[in-house]
């Protein structure tokens, strides 16, 4: 006789989904701690749901299998279950009862990382912008809609604005990954814009990214300098939230901020490895949001335009 299938609380389930936060998250759960606790629930319910996406994306099944999972995941969020006995789901289920989310967004997410399981190249930068909408924009418009914006801020291109945040953030993905990635078989930069900077990448015997390295440098200078202005662009979303949300999305986006400003003065490193920050610097930008003092803005007041200086974001 089978024994029954252990349907989790809605407690359980939330609870299952900031422990899957905790372990996986590198920098999206500096920011989520800095939340209430019923917005913290549901955005760790999001990002359980989002790292399974991604996960299916690099796991190591067969090609086929990889696109049946994100089959039943979009299944799963067209019909989703709060009866289920997959505790992500009925947490999310919750969180969508609770929350505007726009459920939506989740099936663009799956749409992207599909996109990743036969690796395609991007001619231009319009291109590449078009997958980082898919795999971070869409995060962006998901966080959002358990922000919230404040009564007075009340803005109808506030969905166009955490989109935007969600494409700088993907950027600097992009520019730190770009050996991990090459290394991997997969190439985001677009080919017109390397043809044109003279850079053919390649990794040499010892690991070392190139193609040639003076143009590779200077090219990934400019692209870090690029995803300046999306910041600008993106952190404008930090004036329309509360002190809470806006510490939380400060936080995740600042950390991506700090590492796409090293890049833009000095890439060299990307050439040999990942660059991320230690711990100790991210509690420092989230305390510093905490304290309502984010990257990028000079003094406080408005983040607008003040961002310049010096795949997944669910990681």
């Amino acid at each position: 006789m089978t024994a029954p299938t252990h349907r989790p609380t809605v407690a359980e389930a939330y609870a299952a989904c900031e422990e899957i936060t905790k372990q996986a998250a590198r920098n999206f759960a500096w920011g989520i701690r800095l939340l209430p606790a019923d917005r913290r629930a549901a955005l760790s319910a999001v990002y359980a749901f989002s790292r399974r996406l991604d996960d299916i994306g690099d796991g190591n099944l067969p090609d086929e299998q990889k696109i049946e999972g994100l089959a039943q995941a979009r299944a799963d969020i067209r019909g989703l279950d709060p009866n289920s006995s997959d505790p992500v789901i009925v947490a999310l289920a919750d969180a969508a009862k609770r929350f505007p989310i726009p459920l939506e967004a989740f099936i663009e997410l799956a749409d992207g990382v599909e996109s990743d399981i036969v690796p395609s190249t991007y001619d231009t930068f319009d291109d590449m912008v078009g997958y980082c909408r898919l795999v971070a924009g869409t995060i962006g418009r998901l966080s959002l809609g358990i922000f919230g914006t404040t009564e007075a801020a009340g803005r109808s291109d506030a969905p166009a604005i955490a989109d935007a945040l969600g494409v700088a953030l993907q950027q600097t993905n992009i520019l730190r990954d770009v050996r991990e990635d090459l290394l991997n078989g997969r190439v985001y930069l677009p080919q017109a814009e390397l043809a044109a900077a003279g850079v053919k990448l390649a990794v040499d015997a010892t690991g070392r990214l190139g193609g040639p390295e003076d143009a590779l440098l200077d090219y990934l200078r400019a692209g870090a300098a690029r995803a300046d202005e999306w910041y600008e662009r993106g952190l404008v979303l930090l004036d329309l939230l509360d002190r809470r949300s806006a510490a939380c999305c400060g936080a995740m986006a600042g950390i991506y901020l700090r590492l796409n400003r090293r890049i833009r003065t000095d890439p060299t490193p990307v050439l040999t490895r990942r660059l991320s920050l230690p711990g100790r610097e991210k509690a420092v930008v989230a305390a510093r949001n905490l304290a309502g003092r984010p990257e990028g803005v000079r003094g406080g007041g408005s983040a607008g335009g003040r961002a310049g200086g010096s795949k997944g974001v669910a990681r």
